[in-house]
């Protein structure tokens, strides 16, 4: 009588349905998938789970590529976020915030032209007990801070009166004096010429 190997204890093999963005991979793609966090080829599992790898290096070097990016703990693991461009926006806009109120003075900022990497974006809430003159009207909220100085009415005579100035002072100098307005003016001209 054949003797059949005896089976001892369970064995667990996950079968992960396909995921619906893999259903338009073609074919050779499904066939060789990467590796990532949740899918691990065959020849990583053993008996259908993952063991991390003995040698200290690699198993070092799996534990870094799992660490989430934060500030540490002295600022409570704060995540770096995605940086949208309208975030990125927002963040040259707080840089130069200097430029855009003429009645208000800020401490120089770094030198460095970077954008901080870790930050929180949140939203102010007006107490009740604030004046109704001190607080926005739904109307004047935007969602984004570029949108919300855009619209500012006293911001746009600002940008304005600004522009208007840096027009004049950028105009080139007329050569008036030096046009030749009918014959009684030649002589003039002349002799200033020499």
């Amino acid at each position: 009588m054949p003797e059949s190997k005896a089976v001892i204890g369970l064995t667990w093999d996950p079968k992960l349905p396909a995921l619906p963005f893999q259903s338009k991979t073609p074919s050779s793609a499904l066939n060789h998938p990467q590796s990532t966090a949740l899918w691990k080829p065959n020849q990583h599992l053993i008996d259908g789970l993952f063991l991390p790898p003995n040698d200290p290096s690699k198993f070092n070097k799996l534990l870094r590529k799992q660490v989430i990016d934060t500030a540490g703990t002295a600022w409570f693991d704060m995540p770096a976020p995605t940086l949208t461009p309208e975030l990125k926006k927002d963040l040259q806009l707080l840089k130069l915030r200097g430029a855009i109120d003429p009645k208000r003075h800020y401490k120089k900022d770094s030198k460095s032209k970077a954008l901080p990497k870790y930050f929180r974006v949140g939203t102010v809430v007006e107490s009740v007990t604030d004046y109704y003159s001190g607080r926005m009207t739904k109307k004047e909220r935007k969602p984004t801070l570029a949108d919300e100085l855009l619209s500012d009415p006293a911001v746009r005579q600002y940008r304005k009166r600004k522009v208007r100035e840096i027009e004049v002072q950028n105009q080139p100098a007329g050569n008036e004096k030096w046009k030749i307005k009918g014959r009684q003016t030649f002589k003039w001209a002349k002799q200033r010429r020499h």
